[in-house]
This record gives C-alpha cells, sequence and structure tokens, in this order.
C-alpha cells in the first residue's frame, strides 16, 4: 500500500529521515533510514538520499516493506533471563557467545537462543539482529537489553540516544591509574590504516566514558566504567587511547597480556525507564567466576 504526505512550511529544511521517523511513529529512524536507501521512500517521484532536506510542498511517497521472512535457525542455548515481560528480556550474557549472527558466526548466537525462546522479537534491526536493541562484544560478559515488539524497541533505542539508560562495567586494565575518577571524552570512529578496529579519530562520533578506580595492583587496576555514548569498542578504544589497556583484549591490548580468553570486561549494571509502564528498572550482575580469579590472582601475585 503506497503511503503519501505533503510537506508543510512547518517541516520544510527537514532531513527526510527525521521527518518520516516522526510520521512514522511506529519505527526508528534507523528502519527508516533502511528503507530510503532499499529504494521505498521517494520525493516528488524520485528517490532521495536521507540527509535530503524537505522542501515546502515536496510530495513524499513510500510503501512499508514487507517484513523479511527469517531464515535463523531457532537453538536450544540455555538464557540467563533476569527479567522478562511482554516488552521485553533483560540478559545476562556469558562471555564468548556472539550477540547476532554474522559471516563466521551463523549459530550459537544470542539470537539463536532468543527466537528458540520467544515467540515474537522486534523487527527494526532487521532479519539477522530481531530484538537487539544495543549489543555488547563476544568476549564482554553481562547485561543487556532485548526487545519483544517494535513500539519497546524504539522507546528503549530512544533513551540510549537520549543518554537516559545507566551502563556500567567492571574492567581490569594494564598499568596502575594514579587518579580514582576520571573521564575520557574522545571520538571514535574507524581506524584508518586497520578497518577491523575503531579508533580515535578527528571526525568521528562523539564518546565519553566515565571511570573509577576501585583497586590497585602491582602492575595492573581494577576499574569501574560508566558510559556516557556507546559506540562501538567504546571503553576498549578509551582505556587504550589513555595508557591503560584492557586485560586480554587481542585486538586493541599489548602482546604480552593475561590469559583470559579476550578482554576482562563485564557489564554489570543496566538501568532504564519501561517502555510501557514508565518505571525504572535497574539490574546489577556480579562478574563471571573468570573475573573473580582472575582478581584473587593479581591480589596474590601481583
Amino acid at each position: 500500500m503506497k503511503l503519501q504526505h505533503v510537506v508543510t512550511e512547518i517541516d520544510a529544511k527537514t532531513r527526510i529521515d527525521k521527518l518520516m521517523a516522526e510520521i512514522n511513529q511506529e519505527q526508528s529512524r534507523s528502519q527508516v533510514q533502511s528503507w530510503i536507501t532499499k529504494g521505498h521512500v521517494f520525493v516528488n517521484g524520485e528517490v532521495v538520499k536521507a540527509n535530503y532536506k524537505c522542501q515546502e510542498g515536496d510530495t513524499i511517497t513510500w510503501s512499508i516493506p514487507e517484513t523479511e521472512t527469517l531464515d535463523i535457525e531457532p537453538e536450544d542455548i540455555p538464557l540467563a533471563i533476569m527479567y522478562e515481560d511482554n516488552d521485553l528480556l533483560v540478559i545476562n550474557k556469558p562471555k564468548g557467545m556472539v550477540v547476532h549472527p554474522s559471516a563466521g558466526h551463523q549459530t550459537g548466537t544470542l539470537v539463536n537462543a532468543l527466537l528458540y525462546h520467544c515467540n515474537d522479537l522486534s523487527g527494526i534491526n532487521g532479519v539477522e539482529r530481531p530484538g537487539i536493541v544495543h549489543r555488547i562484544d563476544k568476549d564482554t560478559s553481562g547485561l543487556l537489553v532485548v526487545a519483544k515488539n517494535d513500539k519497546s524497541h524504539k522507546h528503549l533505542a530512544e533513551q540510549l540516544s537520549n543518554k537516559d539508560v545507566e551502563r556500567k562495567y567492571e574492567a581490569v586494565v594494564h598499568g596502575v591509574i594514579n587518579h580514582d575518577t576520571g573521564i575520557v571524552d574522545a571520538p571514535i570512529g574507524r581506524d584508518p590504516k586497520d578497518r577491523q578496529k575503531m579508533g580515535i579519530v578527528e571526525n568521528g562520533k562523539h564518546a565519553v566514558t566515565h571511570f573509577q578506580v576501585l583497586h590497585r595492583y602491582q602492575e595492573f587496576t581494577h576499574v569501574e566504567c560508566q558510559l556516557e555514548t556507546g559506540r562501538t569498542h567504546q571503553i576498549r578504544v578509551h582505556m587504550r587511547y589513555i595508557g591503560f589497556p584492557l586485560v586480554g583484549d587481542p585486538k586493541y591490548g599489548p602482546r604480552k597480556t593475561l590469559d583470559t580468553n579476550g578482554q576482562a570486561l563485564h557489564a554489570k549494571v543496566l538501568g532504564f525507564n519501561h517502555p510501557t509502564t514508565g518505571e525504572w528498572l535497574r539490574f546489577e550482575v556480579e562478574a563471571p567466576a573468570y573475573f573473580q580469579e582472575l582478581l584473587e590472582t593479581l591480589e596474590k601475585s601481583y
């Protein structure tokens, strides 16, 4: 079914993706951008880019594409569910589990497990990422929220964008941080020398990490990091940038590091407003056994 909207004087000079997201309130801006990229949105009969500035009198026509059939196999993988209702789940993801399918990881992911557990998940992020509002890296353990419907997904995504979600992590880093607290405010983007990595780049996305020292060892520091923004690999990149890379990090850490099978990073606190009730929900989980054992080893040996 074709839908249509004529741009008014009030809407003039508004980006097409922003205006479309306001018109289609059940859809996120990223979903609308996907429609535009795939040629489902026309202005005066012409395909435009997502950054097109609307003009008064423009006629926007669009069709909402049918949801793609999911071909990802549900798998009976145990999930540590901290909370669940009709709108969302809060999961304590184990270290080593990939969040969503990608090249080389078609099975054994959190999404495979969720599809087995749930009849419905939001479709805003497409067929490979149903329900996934935000992600944490494969070797990062801890909390993340999953949306069961598009309305909840959009509400939670807006909270993330507006910095209304509380996210705290525990990490162990190389080196001894002398000051008790600090803020890293440095833009993050693709490393121009290595596209597989993120880095501090001049034209990157705004990124802010707050950190607090929990305990100092002879050669390492146990820290708590709170995200103000949520960029890819943000804590790993920011801590490396200030000279204290994460223990065990194969991508951003030193070659000589402790054997933890990936970065020593745990998402321990997650807080947000429930998308339907508005109630503030806050969850906290202890770091997994390997992390606790690492701290014990540092206490004895370092």
